[in-house]
């Protein structure tokens, strides 16, 4: 199954947009998801600072700042080779 990480923080409008829009295509197009706060960890602070929020999908960008609900559910659907 397709792996998704949201990468946000605490306080983060754009974040709670992102979720929204993740959970969303969560509820179209099955795939595992785990959410992840850029404060809690020095190593993604570092490689993500400020671009949260962050979608990686099988551990590969997908998108940051917005997401496209379509645009991953697309991506999730057709697997790996979807990039």
């Amino acid at each position: 199954m397709t792996a998704v990480t949201l990468i946000g923080r605490r306080g983060c409008h754009l974040c709670e947009e992102a979720r929204v829009e993740v959970l969303a295509a969560l509820a179209r197009q099955p795939f595992t998801l785990t959410e992840l706060d850029v404060d809690s960890d020095p190593e993604l602070r570092a490689e993500y600072g400020e671009q949260v929020p962050v979608v990686l999908v099988d551990d590969e960008m997908f998108s940051y700042f917005d997401v496209d609900r379509d645009a991953l559910v697309r991506r999730v659907a057709n697997g790996p080779s979807a990039r």
